[in-house]
């Protein structure tokens, strides 16, 4: 007998990201913890929210509010998902 085993992706964030995730607006935080929680049990692509797209071969990003934007990468075929960025879009690296 078979059985389907389901997977959750890890999603990993450096404690660098901590000091500007509290100076976030609550609403931009909350889409963020969202966003977290959808990668966990969906995986990185992630359509459904503001301005995705895929940055690069493994890189994506989205609005988690106006002026606030995350970045993440997952490569192909990974379970663990990084997010590298989150802060203004003024500042985000592409």
């Amino acid at each position: 007998m078979g059985y389907i085993m389901e997977v959750q992706y890890v999603v990993k964030m450096p404690k660098k990201l901590e000091k500007t995730i509290r100076e976030m607006p609550k609403n931009a935080v909350g889409t963020l913890r969202e966003l977290i929680r959808d990668i966990k049990n969906s995986g990185p692509i992630r359509p459904e929210y503001p301005n995705y797209s895929k940055l690069g071969k493994a890189t994506y990003h989205c609005h988690l509010a106006y002026s606030w934007v995350a970045c993440w990468r997952c490569e192909n075929g990974e379970y663990i998902v990084e997010v590298e960025y989150v802060g203004s879009r003024e500042k985000a690296p592409y």
